[in-house]
């Protein structure tokens, strides 16, 4: 038998004589992935906070804008409520406004009742009536006032007569002509009076008197020196 001659064999050469350490991979070995992942801790980082800082950005935004509707809903919120402190005290000027005309329209109505009944003639229906009328008054708030030996105000009296008496000490209204009638504060007629002053010379009188006494009393009595 013969024996077939063997191939040549290429010699084995090492790794390193093609420059490449052993294990080292090319270029082309390597793929995308790999090639990515070197720079990914970095990038991932720049990234978060690229994120952060826009998301605090928009929280800014929104707390801004969160602010200025809050302030805008106070501001709303008391020009309301002035609003409705102005209307209910315009509403309740008008009717006192309102009250006023008509109860001084009917003060001429009241003024005949008054002179009715101090002659005697509030009588029958008529006193059922008239007391019925100044029960509605009253209730609406109508005050009278005026009364005889009270000091003068020119504020809330009107003088239509005038005299001197020696049984005052100052300006007193001495009679009373027709009452004056009010509502609250509110004077809708004065009281018209007739008044009277001190009588002239009665005030330097008495203190003349005074002061004859008080001279008298220091001197014992005034009466004559016993010897």
């Amino acid at each position: 038998m013969t024996e077939e001659p063997k191939g040549f064999e290429e010699p084995d050469v090492p790794s390193e004589a093609n420059g490449k350490p052993e294990g080292a991979k090319s270029a082309k070995d390597t793929g995308p992935a790999e090639e990515a992942g070197a720079g990914a801790p970095g990038g991932e980082a720049n990234g978060t906070a690229k994120e952060l800082t826009a998301v605090r950005a928009q929280l800014d935004q929104v707390r801004t804008a969160l602010n200025e509707r809050t302030a805008d809903l106070q501001r709303l919120q008391a020009e309301y409520q002035n609003y409705r402190r102005r209307v209910e005290r315009d509403r309740v000027a008008v009717k006192e406004i309102a009250i006023a005309n008509l109860l001084t329209e009917l003060l001429p109505v009241l003024d005949d009742i008054g002179r009715a009944r101090e002659h005697g003639e509030l009588v029958g229906g008529f006193k059922s009536v008239a007391e019925s009328l100044e029960t509605v008054a009253a209730k609406l708030g109508l005050q009278q006032f005026g009364k005889e030996g009270e000091p003068f105000d020119p504020l809330v009296h009107e003088a239509l007569m005038h005299s001197y008496s020696p049984d005052v000490t100052q300006t007193t209204c001495v009679q009373i002509l027709q009452p004056g009638y009010r509502i609250g504060e509110r004077n809708l007629r004065p009281a018209r009076v007739a008044v009277a002053e001190p009588q002239p010379g009665s005030q330097g009188k008495d203190e003349a008197e005074s002061d004859r006494k008080g001279d008298d009393e220091e001197n014992g009595g005034g009466g004559p020196d016993e010897g």
